[in-house]
């Protein structure tokens, strides 16, 4: 029995062993939502995947699914956005983007909103070019609106709707309330 392949672009949320070199991923993915997949032997010295398949990366996978969940058969590392962060605050903003992801993303539901909403605020946070606490708050801000947590008022337009660099100014008393109100209502936070 042939088992589909499927190649797409994810992002590597968390890890946790398994066996003795084994080793299951949590991959937020453009097309598939929130998974985790497994890889075979990747914690061994030999292994060609293991610096792919690194927390905070963004990587280009084929993944298959079989009788017990998605298995990782190859992996492409594109980007790994901790190890870009050039000082602790900007790696603490990355983590705090990701760690909101991870928190309010379950489930193989595609997400391709998010998921570019995400891809497009890492890159810009890692590469220092904009000040990344505010850039984590504005996109903690985004993401809550894509996922339905956050309603759009007038006063929260400029955020939500302008493009990444022109939507970075410190927030409002009513972003931050619209933020602290998301997070009760959720239950998540």
């Amino acid at each position: 029995m042939a088992y589909a392949t499927y190649t797409t672009e994810a992002l590597v949320c968390g890890s946790r062993d398994n066996n003795t070199s084994d080793r299951a991923f949590l991959l937020f993915t453009k097309e598939a939502g929130m998974l985790w997949a497994s890889a075979r032997s990747v914690r061994e010295e030999r292994s060609k995947q293991r610096f792919a398949l690194q927390d905070f990366s963004l990587i280009r996978v084929s993944l298959v699914r079989g009788k017990s969940g998605w298995r990782i058969g190859s992996a492409e590392c594109l980007d790994n956005f901790y190890t870009l962060a050039p000082d602790r605050e900007t790696r603490g903003a990355v983590t705090r983007v990701l760690r909101l992801v991870r928190q309010f993303v379950h489930g193989e539901e595609p997400q391709p909103r998010l998921f570019a909403e995400v891809q497009e605020v890492l890159p810009r946070i890692a590469g220092g070019a904009v000040a990344a606490s505010l850039a984590a708050d504005v996109a903690t801000l985004r993401m809550l609106y894509v996922l339905g947590y956050v309603q759009k008022t007038p006063s929260l337009t400029a955020y939500l709707e302008s493009a990444w660099p022109t939507c970075l100014k410190p927030l409002t008393e009513e972003a931050e309330k619209a933020i602290e109100q998301a997070f009760s209502v959720s239950h998540l936070g």
